[in-house]
């Protein structure tokens, strides 16, 4: 995409539902730049984790248009996010350059003898920032954060954010939610879609 002052997301128009009866999303907009967190908070159900699919491509919508820059993932459980079977470095090298992995891990934290364990030889944090360790090296313009905190404990959840917010000069984070006092901490703007029709139009 072409990003105009930076802007890493941009959904305009976006008609979603998987029945025309109940759409989850009408004219849905919504705009993020890169060093912004844009929060998406909503029940269960009210199509949260559907938008992700849609900025990624694995849905198309019925009307409307998505353009992002590259995207990479961090989910909401660690453990299911990895292979069980084989090294945390091996597959950071499935999907991404390894190249400053050393500066990178040093510089969140995460020593280098990490990397060579299996998932379940780490904590759960310790786990989710190889996650974000990961992601960064994809060099993404945008991290999509699908509930990123909520399988941790609330210190470990305060550490990971904070982790985050460090790399903001680097890429926009699109954060779903359900905790609004983590939202309201971290966010630049929140978005709450527990109403029928979602038609944010001013968002960032």
């Amino acid at each position: 995409m072409k990003k105009g002052q930076d802007e890493v997301l941009k959904i305009t128009g976006l008609d979603f539902g998987y029945t025309k009866k109940k759409m989850l999303y009408h004219s849905f907009a919504l705009s993020l730049k890169r060093g912004e967190i844009v929060s998406i908070v909503g029940k269960s159900g009210s199509g949260k984790s559907t938008l992700f699919e849609l900025i990624s491509g694995n849905l198309k919508p019925l009307a409307g248009r998505i353009e992002s820059g590259r995207v990479a993932w961090v989910f909401q459980d660690p453990y299911s996010s990895f292979h069980p079977s084989y090294r945390i470095v091996d597959q950071i090298k499935d999907v991404a350059s390894i190249a400053g992995m050393k500066g990178l891990a040093a510089e969140m934290g995460i020593g280098l003898e990490l990397l060579e364990k299996l998932p379940h030889e780490l904590s759960g944090g310790q786990l989710q920032r190889c996650s974000i360790l990961r992601a960064l090296l994809m060099k993404p313009d945008l991290i999509l954060c699908d509930e990123p905190t909520s399988a941790l404990d609330n210190v470990i959840q305060l550490d990971v954010m904070k982790l985050m917010l460090r790399f903001l000069d680097r890429v926009g984070i699109l954060l779903i939610t359900h905790d609004m006092d983590l939202a309201r901490w971290s966010s630049d703007t929140i978005i709450s879609i527990d109403h029928e029709e979602k038609k944010h139009t001013d968002a960032a």
